[in-house]
């Protein structure tokens, strides 16, 4: 399953969407390179993107809710520091020897997670800065 920015993913934040963009891209290259059999490969350098991209893009998200008075901020911000050591841990899980089946399909279930978040949470963050 390839990732896109649909409607129903739209924040209406250009800064949002854009990043939102940049993740969906990197997963499927890593998807990409996973149904050419070099998923193992590719996993190192996706998984170093990810973590780099979840403190960037996180704390764009908070300044945007401080900046705004976002009622959800805490929750918001509860959300993003459980995830990112989550991802932190499946990262750190990742054998010295590479990346195994399980360890890629943990990766994607975790993902799964940051795109509900998308759908749910940063719709209505979205939707308030619209206001």
């Amino acid at each position: 399953m390839r990732y896109e920015l649909t409607k129903d993913l739209e924040t209406g934040n250009a800064t949002i969407d854009r990043e939102h963009r940049e993740l969906f891209d990197a997963v499927n290259k890593l998807m990409d390179a996973c149904g050419s059999g070099k998923g193992r490969a590719s996993l190192e350098p996706t998984m170093k993107f990810l973590l780099e991209y979840v403190n960037k893009h996180f704390s764009h998200e908070e300044a945007l809710q401080k900046q705004s008075g976002y009622p959800g901020y805490q929750y918001h911000r509860t959300f993003h520091e459980n995830y990112k050591e989550k991802l932190r841990d499946i990262a750190n899980a990742i054998p010295a020897a590479g990346p195994t089946v399980s360890d890629l399909g943990k990766l994607n279930a975790h993902i799964a997670v940051l795109v509900s978040h998308i759908r749910t949470e940063d719709k209505k963050l979205g939707a308030f800065l619209q206001k």
